[in-house]
């Protein structure tokens, strides 16, 4: 298929819902961890509204339903804890405050232990490399909490005869079946280019309206969850002809289709793996765990494979890092000052080598996969301090800190033009130096305490400015991705009225950007950024006459003195 067809095929498939390489793994040489860490382990016509509006009615219709999934699973946790509560209160009290105490004072470095590659690849061929032929497993997964399939075996989907009867799930249509089944056929013959095209084809004929029996009664969420099987068998399908480049938007628009299927996140995982951006395959991983224990997951194997993928993942990000060093420091009380400078100073200790610039990320809390465990409340956690060579490498994460909604530019200028060469080094700058620190500490942290686009709204900020440098590819690979996030949300953490507003604003402008729709206002972003750098400018105005104030107060001071000796000596 042609480039051309090939883009008009997305265009298609967005319209409904709006809505192996194997790198070498290395040990891990730079991270220590802060205590004794355990060893690894074409539609209906009622359908066709404008993109923007179709997403925004999706994306509240997922909020809902992942703020219902997550009570049922807080209403666990509470019995849960009420009873170990309970059963707590009939042990000496001493014994836990001195655990925590010598939990605390625990500072002995450790590097987490190796993990070698082919237990990662042992894990991408139980859960990743699997062979789905039922599609209706996914629909399973988005009306049931339980009954999920041991993934600890090779394959994934029994043979639809040994299956309970499912007569309500939703129809596929007989083309569409027929179509898979081929595309199906050709990949256990081990042709991948074939079945790509075929699945292209299948792909096409849902985005046409071909995707359940009776189109005129389906939801865009059965829909979606069809197409988002399409779309995983096709990043499988690239993967296997070692081609992630062409996997990844795929994976992308998966998880846009379908954020609560966990499959979804780990192969968005493998395909970052292929491409050797390990931190963000780290947090596809993170979330992959994640979700699969708050849909009802409990299947240990499956976590432990899925822990031990996100595990190797954080691991070969920290050994590829080059600018950067990090330790994570376990802690079970509030966080003080002094023991923030104590962290600190066993960091100088350890780490001489990346002393120039120190930040101890108080804005989230961080979770590592040998010890998370989702079900405990609340699972330990760790402090993250990062060291970096270069202060000037580091130097923006001040912005975390201080500000709500950060921007990352060294534009002077808030109501001036970009220049292209000022364009590409700031392109630069957020590519090279910043994505990729915010991404690292992203990969352990589920969320956090910031704005809940924090992440995303970088990354569509980024996107800007690869368009305007007609960076097309680029811009639409970071789009993708940052729509994943956003469809994600909602399943990790509980978020406001004004923050369910924002996140779909941004959901409706970046499904409009990936269309190529032009709008009189601006896109929220970029909107957010101008108000970012107006912020900066007056920080800067404040500066500026703090500083002229003190010099003057200075002379002053200095001319007051002479004075008062000119008086003294006469």
């Amino acid at each position: 298929m042609d480039l051309g067809s090939s883009r008009n095929l997305e265009n298609t498939v967005k319209r409904i819902y709006h809505d192996q390489l194997v790198p070498k793994i290395n040990t891990s040489k730079k991270m220590s961890t802060l205590a004794n860490s355990p060893n690894s382990l074409e539609v209906p016509p009622e359908m066709k509204k404008s993109c923007g509006e179709k997403q925004v009615e999706i994306t509240a219709e997922r909020i809902k339903m992942a703020k219902s999934i997550k009570e049922k699973q807080n209403n666990d946790l509470e019995k849960v804890a009420f009873k170990r509560k309970a059963e707590g209160e009939e042990k000496p009290v001493g014994k836990k405050e001195a655990k925590i105490l010598e939990f605390d004072n625990q500072l002995i470095t450790m590097p987490l232990p190796h993990i070698p590659l082919k237990n990662i690849m042992d894990v991408e061929m139980k859960l990743v490399y699997i062979d789905e032929e039922d599609v209706s497993y996914e629909f399973v997964e988005s009306f049931m909490s339980t009954g999920i399939q041991p993934a600890c075996q090779a394959t994934e989907i029994v043979d639809p005869l040994s299956v309970p009867n499912f007569s309500f799930l939703p129809q596929i249509d007989k083309w569409l079946q027929v179509a898979l089944k081929d595309a199906s056929s050709c990949y256990r013959q081990k042709k991948y280019a074939v079945a790509a095209g075929q699945f292209r084809t299948a792909l096409e004929l849902c985005s046409k309206g071909a995707a359940l029996g009776k189109p005129f009664e389906s939801s865009a969420e059965d829909i979606a969850s069809v197409a988002s099987f399409i779309e995983t068998k096709l990043v499988t399908c690239y993967l296997r002809m070692r081609k992630p480049d062409l996997a990844l938007n795929h994976a992308h628009r998966s998880i846009v289709l379908n954020p609560a299927y966990f499959r979804n996140h780990l192969r968005q995982a493998t395909v970052f793996r292929c491409l050797e951006r390990y931190s963000e395959a780290a947090r596809s991983a993170m979330i992959a765990d994640y979700i699969f224990w708050l849909r009802g997951g409990s299947d240990q194997c499956v976590s432990r494979l899925i822990k031990l993928y996100w595990q190797a993942m954080i691991e070969e990000a920290i050994t590829r890092a080059e600018s950067f060093s990090v330790m994570y420091t376990p802690f079970a009380t509030k966080i003080r000052a002094d023991k923030i400078e104590k962290v600190k100073e066993v960091f100088t200790k350890t780490h001489p080598a990346y002393v120039e610039y120190i930040y101890t990320d108080l804005q989230g809390l961080h979770l590592l996969p040998q010890t998370a465990d989702w079900s405990s409340f609340p699972p330990q956690q760790y402090l993250l301090t990062l060291g970096f060579k270069n202060k000037e490498d580091g130097k923006f994460l001040e912005k975390i800190s201080s500000r709500k909604l950060p921007t990352f530019t060294e534009h002077k200028t808030p109501f001036g033009l970009l220049t292209k060469e000022d364009t590409v080094r700031h392109m630069e700058t957020m590519g090279k130096r910043i994505l990729p620190i915010l991404d690292f500490i992203r990969g352990t942290q589920l969320n956090g305490s910031m704005c809940v686009c924090s992440g995303v709204m970088e990354k569509l900020q980024y996107a800007s400015l690869l368009s305007q440098l007609q960076r097309v590819k680029e811009q639409s690979q970071v789009i993708n991705q940052a729509m994943a996030e956003l469809a994600t949300i909602p399943y990790l953490q509980d978020i406001s009225q004004q923050e369910v507003e924002l996140l779909q604003s941004l959901m409706a402008d970046a499904m409009d950007t990936l269309e190529g729709r032009r709008s009189d206002k601006e896109r929220v972003w970029n909107t957010i950024q101008k108000i970012g750098r107006i912020e900066d400018f007056l920080y800067q105005l404040e500066d500026s006459f703090l500083k002229t104030k003190k010099l003057r107060t200075a002379r002053r001071q200095k001319t007051k003195m002479k004075r008062l000796q000119m008086v003294h000596q006469s």
